[in-house]
Formats: C-alpha cells, sequence, structure tokens
C-alpha cells in the first residue's frame, strides 16, 4: 500500500491510495464470502452460488464497493498513522480512478484535519488573581448542610400546619372546571416554603389540619412551561395526610462524631474551615487558569474548521439536555417554553463553542512546543486524585485502566505542568474578593480544555 496527501485548502486533505490489484482481489474475495448468502440464485442455495455465477447474473463489479469500503477503512487509518495527521471530522472517500477486478485500485479520500496554530505569547501574562477570604457566613451555611442531613422528621398532631413543615397531601386541579394534565396526584411530599409548588400554593396551605380538605385558588405565571396554562386561575381541591417538622441536632460532640471522622465539634468545624479554604484556592486557581489561558487564546491565529465547531456545539447542548434532564425537565418542553428551536440554541453558542475549540487547539500547541516531562511519580500522584473522588483504592483504580486512559492521564499530567508554568511566570495582582463568585462555569470551560484535548486523543472517526 501506497499513500501520498495532497493539501487542498485550508484544513482540507486529499489522501490518494493505490493499492495493488491481488489485494484488491483478496478484498474482493472476502466481501463475496460475507455478502454470498444474501444473493439468491436460481438452483443454487443461499450461500453456495460460485462467485463467477453471481458476477455473471449481476455484474463484475457486484462486490466492489464492500471490498473498497473495507480497503478504505484499514488503509486511512494507516495513513492517519503514516503522515500523522489529526482528523477532526468524518472522512469521505473522493474519487474513485480505477476500480475492477485484477487491477491496481486507485482511490482518495478527503478529510479535514487539526489546522495549524500559530501561538502568540503565553509566559510572562499580566491579569489579577482573585482571593476568597472563607467567612463565617459560609462556614455555617457548610454546617448547617450537615445539619440538614442529621436532621430528622417528627409526626405533628397537636397543631396545624406551619412554614418549614413537611406534608403529605393530595391535590387535584382545574382550570373552569376542566382537569387538567399534571394537575392531580396522591400522597405528595411537600416541604412548605420551598417554592416547588406554584406561587402562592404552599401559602394556602398554612394553617391546616391533618385531614383537612380545603379548595385554595391559584394563578399560574405568565409565562408558564405549558401554554395552555399561563395566566390562568386554578382552584385545587387539597386534603392533608399528616404534618412532620424537622428535628434538627444540637451542635455538639454528638453531633460531630455522627456527620464526621472527627471526636469533638472544635476539631469538625476546623476541618469544614480547612474545606472551604481548599475549595476557594482551586477556584482561585481555575479562574486564573482560565484568563490566562484565554490571553494565550486570543493571541494565537489558527483557522478553525466549522466541523470542529459543529461538534462542540452539539455536545454543549447534550450538555444542556442532560443537565435538564437530572432538574426533571425536557429540552423539547425548554424550546417549546423559550419560543426556540435546536437550531437557535446551536447557534447561541457557537462563539462559545468557538472559544472552547480554540482554546483546545491552543492548549495542544504548547503541550506540543513545551513537551514537558511525565514522570512516574506525577502520574501516582493524579491517579490518587481521581480515586479519592471516585472512592476507590488508587491500585484498584489503575487496574480497570486501559492503555488508551493510561495515555489520556499522562497527557492532563502535562496540561497542567503546562498550566503551572503560565502561572509561574505571569505578573500576578492579588486582589481581595469580598463576594464568593460562583465559578461553577469557569471550572466546566476548563475541563472542555482538558476533555477535548483527551477526545481528540481518543476519537475514532466514522469511516467509509
Amino acid at each position: 500500500m501506497s499513500s501520498t496527501v495532497e493539501k487542498i485548502s485550508g484544513n482540507q486533505v486529499r489522501i490518494h491510495f493505490e493499492i495493488p490489484a491481488e489485494e484488491f482481489d483478496a478484498a474482493i474475495q472476502k466481501a463475496y464470502l460475507k455478502n454470498r448468502g444474501k444473493i439468491r440464485i436460481p438452483g443454487f442455495r443461499p450461500g453456495k452460488a460460485p462467485r463467477k455465477v453471481i458476477e455473471n447474473m449481476y455484474g463484475a463489479d457486484i462486490f466492489c464497493e464492500d471490498a473498497l469500503s473495507d480497503i478504505a477503512n484499514a488503509q486511512y487509518d494507516a495513513a492517519i498513522d503514516e503522515h500523522e495527521l489529526i482528523p477532526v471530522d468524518s472522512p469521505s472517500i473522493d474519487q474513485v480512478d480505477t476500480m475492477k477486478p485484477g487491477q491496481d485500485l486507485k482511490f482518495s479520500i478527503v478529510v479535514y484535519v487539526s489546522p495549524e496554530v500559530t501561538l502568540g505569547q503565553y509566559e510572562g501574562l499580566k491579569t489579577t488573581r482573585y482571593i476568597h477570604q472563607v467567612t463565617d457566613e459560609e462556614i455555617d451555611a457548610r454546617i448547617q448542610a450537615d445539619v440538614d442531613k442529621a436532621s430528622t422528621l417528627e409526626d405533628v398532631t397537636d397543631r396545624p400546619v406551619e412554614n418549614g413543615d413537611t406534608v403529605h397531601l393530595n391535590y387535584s386541579g382545574s382550570v373552569d372546571g376542566v382537569k387538567f394534565e399534571g394537575g392531580t396526584a396522591e400522597n405528595q411530599t411537600l416541604v412548605i416554603g420551598s417554592g416547588r409548588f406554584i406561587p402562592g400554593f404552599e401559602d394556602q396551605l398554612i394553617g391546616m389540619n391533618v385531614d383537612e380538605e380545603k379548595t385554595i385558588q391559584v394563578t399560574f405565571p405568565d409565562p408558564y412551561q405549558s401554554k395552555e396554562l399561563a395566566g390562568k386561575q386554578a382552584d385545587f381541591e387539597v386534603k392533608i395526610l399528616d404534618i412532620q417538622k424537622t428535628v434538627k441536632p444540637e451542635l455538639d460532640d454528638d453531633f460531630a462524631a455522627d456527620v464526621s471522622d472527627f471526636s469533638t465539634f472544635a476539631e469538625y468545624r476546623d476541618s469544614i474551615v480547612k474545606e472551604l479554604q481548599d475549595q476557594a484556592a482551586e477556584r482561585t486557581r481555575i479562574r486564573l487558569e482560565n484568563d490566562l489561558m484565554q490571553q494565550a487564546t486570543d493571541a494565537a491565529d489558527c483557522d478553525i474548521p466549522d466541523a470542529m465547531i459543529t461538534r462542540e456545539m452539539e455536545t454543549m447542548r447534550r450538555r444542556l439536555e442532560y443537565n435538564m434532564l437530572m432538574q426533571g425537565l425536557r429540552f423539547e418542553d425548554y424550546l417549546k417554553y423559550t419560543g426556540q428551536t435546536q437550531k437557535d440554541v446551536d447557534e447561541q453558542n457557537r462563539p462559545q463553542a468557538a472559544n472552547t475549540v480554540k482554546m483546545q487547539l491552543v492548549m495542544d500547541a504548547i503541550v506540543a512546543r513545551e513537551q514537558p516531562e511525565v514522570t512516574d511519580e506525577d502520574v501516582d500522584k493524579l491517579i490518587e486524585e481521581r480515586a479519592k473522588r471516585y472512592g476507590r483504592s488508587p491500585e484498584s483504580y489503575r487496574e480497570n485502566m486501559n492503555d488508551r486512559e493510561m495515555d489520556n492521564l499522562r497527557h492532563e499530567v502535562k496540561v497542567r505542568k503546562v498550566l503551572d508554568k503560565m502561572i509561574d511566570t505571569a505578573v500576578l495582582e492579588d486582589k481581595e474578593e469580598k463576594d464568593q463568585v460562583n465559578l461553577d462555569q469557569v471550572a466546566d470551560d476548563m475541563m472542555q480544555v482538558v476533555d477535548g484535548l483527551e477526545d481528540e486523543e481518543d476519537k475514532e472517526e466514522g469511516k467509509e
């Protein structure tokens, strides 16, 4: 097999192949053996007709297309490795010069490859490092989260519903005397004051007693996810089945022992402070990494294939759909509620998708230039971090990793070392951040860079 690469335009290349006749004939024979059982020939049992008989009836090239497809898949993979190309889209057979039994097979495949990146400045960058000091309010809120987990529910029989109570109830809603879909349920759990139901619904349950029935009136918000109900007044027949109050534990040594590995409340609180400080430091670093990478991305130049941007847009949409699903929402309902189409959502995400792809390419180029060394100790440390995150031992985590996953792990070490160097060489102005910023999206953006680089290595494009 021989192949040559021709640059067409931008990031598109054409790979030319020439396959010896004997190799093509072997592929044709293989295609015959694979497909002969599907072809009906009078006088022969299924799968027993000789190849020549089938070719005489249906044409000498009946098996050539399948043979070409098999050869193209194998030769394409080999050519990608030989010429060190990084595909960013699915390949397609561009042209076939000859495809006849007994002759050399000549064909070409067109594919978009990862663009060349012209790096700008990525060392000695200037930016602000925002440092957040953990507040008493944050510490109390974190402890309160453990209090909520350790709290219990106790039945109430001597008083009506109060704000903060948990109730079980039946309800049936109607608009203009007609029941509507989703408006009826039995034995539903509701925390009064949680805001889970339509505004005004929970407030009207306050003061009701167990087994009491009542008709309450509410007005659906406008807009509302169901356009048929938006802005309309509804009547709900409700019945309280039981009332429970929350019993919270005392903040003492017993509480600390129950919710942590510490025997005293003082030790437990100190661990909470350290946890929040570590989280604040991590957020500071993530924001700093993102700022520096954005500067490096803006300073670099590359022509991004639209296929890469489209794929990233699809990834963003799938992430949105998943997040909605976790909240009990459907993406289709979101589109109806916002009056958008899937294409509208994708196009809104295009600028961010393009930036994310470029950032991935720039990081890849910096890693290629810097070639940071990866030691066994570096890999062991990252495995320990991953194993701890998933509640596993480093040994079991390592045992379940294949070679590709290990390569990705080593690549992540390289990315981290590049980011370390960018921070070490940066000119930083420290600034205290009074309010804690929600940096979940920033963290997601940074992880997309790392994940995207891994995806490019892992990806096995659909082949002809």
